[in-house]
């Protein structure tokens, strides 16, 4: 899932690998002859501290105040695949099942009434069917009941919708087949993968898939209200209709919610703010909160001052800043907290010609052509041309680690001896003076790096490269620029970022939830890069097919090893991840496969006095 903050970049965002993966979770549960994933704790033990307990009187006590850097790109389900839509999603509308607080391995039901295993009949000995029964009594917000068809219909307008670059591969895998996923659908796929039996939802696999319990306590399989849904102008669930709906410019969910969860959309003020309110109706009972206000505030200094000044309770600490909150009075850290997360710096190899970042488009010193960076030569020499040292060390201050590729520690199956990229530019101008026939050292390139605004790690990532590239040559010539967050996403989805910074947080920690999106020619990066390998894309399925634990090491040892020599993209840092809240903020809990910031991890659990 796609970083707003990045857990390398947010003092909010924080995952801590410490159980056994959802895939040997789900595992157990099938009962099926297949491998065990497991993450890989680290050393480090997570600390909290808690300076003085302040005098100040609590501000707003019924409302959570969460201050950060930018705000979701969409409040539609099926769309969402970054972390600030889904932080969103995730308090209005609800799963058929859900983590179990801070575990990975272990799911509660939601809107089913129990999580489905081999030893209760809910999922079958092949592992190739499983069914929910879904709850009743539970309401929507604009009062209409849920019913089973809701569920059903849930997940068949998911894989209709099937967005590019959205999170839909994660169902159609399972669902469809992991080949077929790839292949243009047909109805009577979609159709057949999701059923009702009376009280029952049933979902047909085409093969055993061990994390697909985890895919569905995530945003993308929320359960919305079909009837609601056709009112807004969505899909009317009709086989003669689908392909009307298929991949829109801007889905009909996109700024209307109506969920069953413990909250509700009341508004969404671009580039302000975005205010949910408690329901009072909620199955489950009101939350302690009546009402949770993420705001938009770009700038560190204005956040800091309302977080000193009780205005916000929860906020984005940049982590060149991390010192200016030691030791103060009411404010309550924890940091040391180990992720699975990496933030990564992305060619796009078929820029847009459009695009404003490129220049003149040509290689003639005052631009770059679409296909700069389709030259190998040049992701090397930008590749050596980052001092991942110093950005670790004067950045995060020691607190993140330069992986060496998307394989990151803490999934199983990393080669902890493959190599790394470091800074050596000697052998960045050999590169660049290899690329393009030697056109780029003679004539040289202009051209703009990208990062979403108020990420300052990434701000300062770019600086580098901008200040070591510059280095080399005097016709080489950088730019750097901040887009807000919604636009920055589109213009990566729509190939107009020439080298852009961005981080991915684990929809489940298996490496396949990385390669597939890195390295895949549909990849969730890789498709807007224009980087495509026949043999890269055959590895990454037969690793999620595969069963014998030796045979998937040996597959992923050869798709890190090629993505090191291909080097669509280069990982830069896996950073601890840090919190920080005012002492009166109370239930606060992450987990490391929830998406967004654990800030609004489940405002359902908060409350403060």
């Amino acid at each position: 899932m796609r970083e707003k903050t990045g857990i390398a970049t947010s003092a909010v965002i924080v995952i801590v690998i410490v159980i056994v993966a959802v895939i040997a979770g789900a595992v157990l549960m099938l009962g099926q002859p297949t491998p065990t994933t497991t993450t890989t704790p680290t050393t480090t033990s997570p600390t909290t501290t808690s300076p003085t307990t302040t005098t100040q009187p609590v501000k707003n006590p019924d409302t959570l105040i969460y201050a950060t850097i930018g705000e979701q790109e969409t409040l539609d389900p099926a769309w969402a695949y970054d972390t600030a839509s889904s932080e969103v999603i995730m308090s209005v509308y609800e799963t058929l099942i859900s983590f179990d607080g801070t575990h990975t391995d272990k799911f509660v039901p939601k809107l089913a009434t129990e999580v489905p295993t081999v030893a209760n009949g809910g999922i079958s000995a092949d592992g190739l069917t499983y069914r929910f029964k879904i709850r009743s009594g539970v309401k929507f917000h604009n009062g209409d009941d849920l019913t089973p068809e809701d569920v059903e219909y849930s997940f068949e307008r998911a894989m209709v919708q099937n967005r590019d670059g959205g999170p839909v591969w994660m169902l159609l895998e399972p669902l469809i087949g992991i080949e077929a996923a790839y292949e243009p659908l047909t109805f009577e796929q979609i159709d057949k993968a999701v059923e009702v039996e009376g009280d029952y939802v049933v979902f047909h696999l085409a093969q055993p898939y061990p994390p697909f319990l985890a895919i569905l306590a995530q945003s993308w399989s929320s359960i919305v209200d079909k009837e609601w849904c056709i009112e807004q102008g969505d899909w009317p669930g009709t086989a003669e209709t689908w392909e009307n709906y298929r991949n829109p410019e801007t889905p009909p969910l996109q700024e209307v919610m109506n969920g069953t969860g413990p909250f509700k959309l009341d508004r969404w003020e671009h580039g302000v703010q975005t205010v949910l309110t408690r329901n009072d109706q909620y199955w489950g009972g009101p939350a302690k909160l009546k009402n949770v206000v993420i705001q938009v505030v770009p700038e560190w200094t204005t956040r800091k001052l309302m977080f000193l000044a009780g205005d916000a309770d929860i906020v984005d600490v940049p982590r060149p800043n991390i010192k200016e909150l030691e030791g103060v009075e009411g404010i309550r850290v924890t940091k040391d907290l180990p992720t699975l997360a990496v933030d990564a710096m992305f060619f796009t190899m078929n820029i847009d010609p459009n695009s404003e970042w490129i220049g003149s488009g040509q290689l003639d010193g005052n631009g770059i052509p679409p296909d700069f960076f389709a030259d190998k030569n040049v992701r090397l020499a930008f590749a050596y041309s980052f001092d991942y040292e110093a950005f670790l060390r004067d950045v995060y201050q020691g607190e993140a680690i330069q992986p060496a590729s998307p394989v990151i520690e803490g999934l199983s199956y990393q080669n902890p001896a493959q190599e790394k990229y470091h800074l050596d530019l000697a052998k960045a101008e050999q590169y660049f003076k290899a690329a393009f026939g030697g056109q780029v050292w003679e004539k040289g390139f202009k051209m703009t790096i990208l990062y979403n605004t108020g990420n300052e790690p990434r701000r300062i990532a770019a600086e580098i490269l901008k200040k070591n590239i510059e280095s080399l040559n005097p016709k080489f010539s950088i730019e750097v620029a901040a887009r807000d967050w919604g636009t920055y996403l589109k213009e990566m989805v729509a190939s107009k970022l020439t080298l852009y910074i961005i981080g991915w947080l684990a929809d489940y920690p298996d490496p396949h939830n990385f390669v597939q999106p890195f390295m895949h020619s549909a990849g969730a990066f890789s498709a807007w890069q224009g980087y495509s390998n026949p043999t890269v894309d055959d590895l990454i399925m037969q690793g999620i097919s595969e069963i014998d634990p030796a045979k998937r090491q040996q597959i992923y040892y050869q798709l890190q090893q090629i993505y090191h020599d291909d080097v669509p993209s280069v990982p830069i840092d896996q950073a601890l991840g840090r919190h920080y809240e005012r002492d009166w903020v109370h239930g606060w809990i992450y987990n490391p496969i929830w998406p967004g910031e654990p800030a609004l991890c489940d405002p359902y659990l908060m409350w403060k006095g």
